[in-house]
């Protein structure tokens, strides 16, 4: 399959030459009326489960991308959870806070509020925010070096005013979908 759209950091452009009346900023409606179009288009072609399954890789392939060129690599966890935390606030994608993590069992409990992708929706009854669990598992895995499956437990959507994150890493007994 020839792919004439194979991301590359560079696809992002030089935001100062493009814009440079208009800045790096935008609101986040337009975020998510591009997101939520992409999502309704996607589902209508191929239904609900595929198109969770591409942005959970989407989300995967931005983590990565997100890691290699907006964090410094270290093999601290806190320091790893510190620099992140900085990150996210200071780019308004929301504020990390980790509830439990036990790196020998490869298990964490993460949350986002005020979340780029959900916080002040309707509730829907469902989560909703699946490109961030691959986020989220690509993050941690190129932390860790090990891969992690993350599932959003509780959402702005179905009634949480924070989003809730379990990461467990994968491993043969461990190999439930996404």
């Amino acid at each position: 399959m020839e792919k004439k759209y194979e991301f590359s950091w560079d696809l992002l452009g030089d935001i100062e030459a493009g814009r440079p009346n208009m800045g790096n900023t935008t609101r986040v409606e337009i975020y998510r009326l591009m997101q939520f179009t992409f999502r309704d288009i996607i589902e209508k072609h191929v239904g609900w489960e595929k198109t969770n399954e591409i942005f959970y890789d989407a989300g995967q392939l931005a983590g990565k991308e997100f890691y290699l060129h907006m964090l410094e690599k270290t093999d601290n966890l806190n320091a790893f959870i510190n620099q992140l935390q900085d990150v996210l606030k200071e780019l308004g994608m929301g504020i990390l806070r980790i509830e439990e993590a036990d790196m020998e069992k490869g298990e964490l409990t993460l949350t986002i509020s005020e979340d780029l992708d959900c916080s002040g929706l309707p509730e829907t009854g469902y989560e909703i925010c699946t490109y961030d669990e691959g986020f989220i598992s690509a993050l941690l895995e190129s932390f860790a070096g090990i891969p992690f499956i993350v599932k959003e437990i509780d959402c702005w959507c179905t009634g949480d005013r924070t989003c809730r994150f379990s990461a467990k890493a994968k491993n043969e007994g461990n190999q439930s979908e996404k």
